[in-house]
């Protein structure tokens, strides 16, 4: 019988170790009320985090999270760039050239970093690139984590393997890297990783659909997820931190008909999340030319906390 459980035993050591598996949930501390994403034009275009500010709000009415969005189209953390980069108009920026200034400005007490999609510059994989990806992203944890600031790193949306099977699996190789570093066990806690992943519940996702519909696609144009890409990712986040039951709706509309008024709550939050973004990168200066100029924070901020009492009073009457 002991022999027997010692077989069973190092069976499952052998099947868990040899297994990449991404964490599942993690307790967002007490003390936290900043959350400042990070991330590229996903993360600019922000649906996702509208979904994720929008759900905490409408289920928690006394919820104090100030969610901040300051990613910025085309950034990678590798720094590295195409050699035609938007038709040569410009290389793409990087994050090491800002993230002090952001930090300085935003004071946040969590952040959520979302990069790997422009990382490997739409190129098949090469170790060098991995390496510079892997190096950029373990500079951004340590700029974070020596600060005693909380970092969640999200593993990056899907490459269509459609539009490119070889940087589909580059995107594959990064995410599992990036679980790979969650079970890295440290007993330092800013030694911890913390990794949420979102990639392959969007693959597994999207191959699922495509067994009744060859066409269905998450991403038009392979890289930019449409409204139910983003809620995939809210889902995953949402279900990380400990929200579940989000992972019962397919669709956005569905899981915001549970509140009274969680609807029009999002439209709020889309409205301030829009307009906040926009302050916060023109606030914190970048070197990414083309982007909308954003209202003075101060005249942002006002029409935000306008924003919020909208908010409050459709949660009051809950």
């Amino acid at each position: 019988m002991k022999s027997k459980l010692l077989l069973i035993l190092s069976f499952l050591i052998i099947y868990f170790s040899s297994k990449i598996v991404a964490q599942t949930t993690y307790k967002i501390p007490k003390k936290v009320q900043k959350i400042l994403f990070l991330g590229n034009s996903i993360t600019y275009s922000g649906q996702y985090i509208c979904f994720f500010e929008a759900y905490l709000k409408a289920k928690y009415p006394k919820n104090k999270f100030e969610i901040i969005n300051v990613g910025l189209p085309s950034e990678t953390v590798s720094g590295l760039s195409e050699e035609n980069h938007a038709d040569g108009r410009f290389p793409r920026p990087a994050l090491q050239e800002r993230l002090s200034r952001v930090l300085k400005l935003i004071k946040p007490d969590l952040v959520i970093a979302n990069y790997g999609m422009n990382d490997g510059i739409y190129l098949p994989f090469d170790n060098e690139r991995f390496q510079k990806f892997k190096d950029g992203i373990e500079w951004l944890h340590k700029e974070i984590v020596g600060l005693n600031i909380p970092i969640i790193h999200a593993t990056p949306p899907i490459f269509d393997e459609k539009k490119g099977i070889e940087y589909a699996k580059v995107l594959d190789k990064y995410s599992e890297w990036l679980i790979s570093k969650a079970t890295e066990n440290s007993t330092r806690l800013n030694e911890q990783w913390i990794v949420s992943d979102i990639h392959f519940p969007m693959k597994n996702f999207q191959a699922e659909k495509r067994k009744t519909d060859s066409a269905f696609a998450l991403a038009a144009d392979g890289v930019h997820p449409g409204e139910l890409g983003h809620w995939i990712m809210a889902q995953h986040l949402l279900s990380f931190i400990g929200e579940k039951e989000v992972l019962n709706f397919s669709e956005p509309k569905h899981a915001f008909d549970q509140f009274k008024n969680g609807n029009e709550i999002l439209k709020l939050i889309t409205e301030r999340q829009n307009s906040m973004k926009d302050a916060w990168l023109t606030e914190s200066g970048h070197k990414r030319p083309e982007m909308k100029v954003g209202l003075p924070l101060v005249e942002a901020k006002k029409k935000a906390n306008d924003i919020y009492k909208q908010i409050k009073t459709l949660q009051k009457n809950n």
